[in-house]
């Protein structure tokens, strides 16, 4: 958590230069090259399905990480992630069928409401659905984290994932950036982005969602707003109102409410 979220803040510097588009481009690209040097993805022994598999969890990094930083674009980076952390929190509370999974949702929605100030206007409301998009696509990268941590070793399926990822973005990030794709200086800066923000953090994912049940993971990513807010304030200097730091309490805690409460089958680790 810490890895991706300083990961993402150094990553809005460079917005100016090459876009959100741009800058995600770089960020997969690079985290897709040093994946593949250490986990080279090898297609031979995997059928369509499991290829296939690799495929559709590739689009849906893709689409997490557009999503994602064109939202950060617009709203501070701990706002976006309590936005985006609604699609985990839904994963947790499917999992479960506790009458309780009602307060976490009050309390989630609640905090919602509170950072969005009531409908007063105050946040962009593009970047908000764009966080709430990025929810969703991070909910399937859960979701299929596990079943690609199946059946690739290692990190050799993310890998595959990654180098999928960067077919889509590429228009995208050239459409954005154009040239200055190939300042020196920026491109140093997206390798250290790309490195923290996704090769060690979803290899780090993808290793413990492989060692415990989605449930007590889930619990863990409840930090996740907290530490991106903190990030924020760190790298960035977005400062958060008491407002919209009691909401991020909020949702912090209704989403390791309802991960805590979940019912997963246990998995021989």
């Amino acid at each position: 958590m810490s890895s991706v979220q300083v990961g993402a803040a150094l990553g809005k510097t460079l917005f100016d230069e090459l876009g959100a588009g741009g800058t995600v481009f770089l960020r997969v690209l690079f985290a897709a090259l040093v994946l593949g040097l250490v986990w080279p993805p090898r297609l031979r022994g995997h059928g369509s399905g499991d290829l296939g598999l690799a495929v559709v969890y590739g689009m849906a990094l893709a689409g997490m990480n557009l999503a994602f930083y064109s939202s950060i674009d617009r709203i501070p980076l701990g706002i976006a992630v309590t936005f985006e952390f609604v699609g985990p929190l839904s994963v947790a509370v499917v999992g479960s069928r506790r009458a309780l999974d009602l307060v976490w949702v009050g309390l989630a929605a609640a905090g919602i409401l509170l950072l969005s100030d009531f409908g007063s206007g105050e946040l962009d409301a593009l970047g908000v659905g764009l966080a709430l998009l990025a929810g969703a696509f991070w909910a399937a990268y859960i979701v299929l984290s596990v079943r690609v941590g199946k059946a690739f070793p290692g990190g050799s399926g993310l890998a595959l994932a990654m180098l999928v990822a960067t077919v889509p973005l590429a228009p995208v990030g050239i459409a954005q950036a154009g040239s200055e794709l190939l300042v020196p200086g920026a491109l140093l800066v997206a390798a250290g982005v790309g490195i923290m923000s996704s090769a060690i953090p979803y290899t780090l994912e993808i290793e413990a969602l492989r060692r415990m049940p989605t449930g007590v993971f889930g619990v863990l990513m409840s930090l996740e707003p907290a530490v991106a807010a903190i990030a924020g304030y760190v790298v960035l200097g977005e400062g958060l109102v008491t407002r919209e730091i009691a909401a991020v309490a909020l949702v912090v805690a209704a989403s390791a409410g309802a991960a805590s409460g979940a019912t997963v089958a246990p998995r021989d680790a």
